[in-house]
């Protein structure tokens, strides 16, 4: 089955970095493999938890190519969110890397991974509340030295709404427009990766439906895009690739379409 959301979005490659732009690569989109041990952003072989605590991670591997989409999904408790916090350097890996770019930034803090071209939005916590949505997207900009006025423009252009709100304090903000601040944040760092944990969350169908739109768009100027998400088939429905994790360990993995059609797949994480 054709997904909903194919063709919806636009082509349009203006917030990257000057020398990152770059088309969809061939392999998941098309139905040939990616080589996965050389993906422009990869968690190869992770195994770690937090602190002392036990192990979350066992051998996990998860990667993205450039303007592609990949989704981890699972069960709930089963490390998807550990996984994109590994990623991003926010517990200590006992086995495993992370590369980005053909690069090993494993030993970078998150900071240092943000200023390599990492950004990261959480699930919550992610705006603040007294503050403009103007001064928020200003906040994401906070590394740059340049002229930010033409990025800030580019994000009111994928969120229209929030240029009509950006006097308004972003804690007046509905669930859904406050996860476009917070994206919008992210996108003001014109960052090469962007990673989502659970965008969606507690947001309407409606809502959801238009975020998804805005992330395919984002995918299509050559951003990366790693998502954590509990709503599994449409998430599945915009991927190139998915990760099923279950207790920390790769389940299953393949190019979205393939994992929707998986029985197993389908029957043990997308209700039959």
């Amino acid at each position: 089955m054709s997904s909903p959301y194919e063709g919806r979005a636009n082509k349009d490659a203006s917030i990257v970095k000057q020398g990152t732009r770059s088309t969809l690569t061939p392999g998941t989109a098309t139905g040939e493999r990616t080589h996965t041990a050389d993906a422009f952003l990869i968690g190869d072989s992770m195994t770690g938890g937090y602190g002392s605590g036990a192990d979350i991670l066992h051998d996990c591997t998860i990667a993205v190519e450039k303007g592609e989409i990949a989704v981890i999904v699972g069960p709930n408790g089963a490390g998807k969110s550990t996984g994109m916090k590994a990623v991003f350097g926010m517990l200590n890996l006992r086995k495993g890397a992370v590369r980005l770019d053909g690069e090993d930034i494993t030993a970078l803090t998150p900071q240092d991974r943000v200023a390599k071209g990492m950004a990261f939005v959480p699930q919550t916590s992610n705006i603040f509340t007294s503050m403009t949505v103007e001064e928020n997207l200003e906040m994401g900009a906070f590394l740059r030295r340049d002229d930010i006025s033409g990025t800030m423009a580019q994000v009111y252009d994928l969120f229209p709404i929030l240029k009509d709100k950006r006097r308004q304090p972003a804690g007046e903000l509905s669930g859904g427009q406050r996860q476009q601040v917070a994206v919008g944040r992210a996108l003001m760092t014109q960052p090469t990766v962007l990673m989502l944990d659970e965008p969606t969350a507690g947001v309407s169908p409606i809502v959801m439906d238009e975020l998804f739109d805005r992330i395919i768009e984002v995918a299509r100027t050559g951003i990366s895009i790693l998502m954590v998400e509990q709503n599994a088939r449409q998430a599945l429905a915009i991927a190139d690739k998915g990760y099923v994790l279950v207790q920390g360990r790769n389940a299953h993995t393949g190019t979205g379409k393939e994992l929707l059609a998986d029985p197993e797949v389908r029957r043990s994480f997308l209700g039959g």
